[in-house]
């Protein structure tokens, strides 16, 4: 059997932040705890807390950063994650934007995880998932709209 019941949520989070130059953008990439490939932080939703703020709270935990966080989400992609029963579970993963505005060095996971900070193409070349890497690579942070009056 290939799929153990129905699509799991999750929410993640591109957190960015802007270059030396000030335009560019470089976002953050992180290790996995089991298989040391290249993740975004993401996890399971948590009871009283919103997805964007479950987002928030991964990145804290497994990347040691907090920012501006959007409600809304800039994409969703889906992966299959191998559970801990040994079953393959089809997830869904809501992606929030946070804005990196503090790094901290002491954080739950900084033990088992190695963080970088790349180019959004650099980004999507060392993620696995194809939809990630899409989402990735065409990822321009959403801001306040200017309005032009006329």
């Amino acid at each position: 059997m290939l799929f153990a019941g129905a699509f799991r949520q999750q929410y993640g989070a591109v957190c960015f932040r802007h270059g030396n130059a000030g335009s560019a953008i470089e976002i953050l990439v992180i290790t996995s705890r089991d298989s040391g490939r290249w993740v975004i932080p993401k996890g399971w939703p948590m009871k009283g807390k919103k997805p964007f703020e479950a987002a928030a709270i991964e990145a804290w935990e497994e990347a040691g950063v907090r920012g501006t966080v959007k409600k809304k989400p800039v994409g969703r992609y889906t992966y299959l994650k191998e559970l801990d029963n040994g079953d393959v579970g089809p997830c869904i993963v809501d992606m929030f934007q946070i804005e990196v505005t503090d790094i901290s060095s002491d954080f739950k996971e900084r033990d088992q995880r190695i963080l970088e900070w790349v180019s959004p193409d650099e980004a999507a070349r060392r993620v696995r998932e194809i939809e990630l890497k899409s989402l990735l690579v065409q990822f321009e942070p959403q801001g306040r709209k200017k309005r032009v009056r006329g």
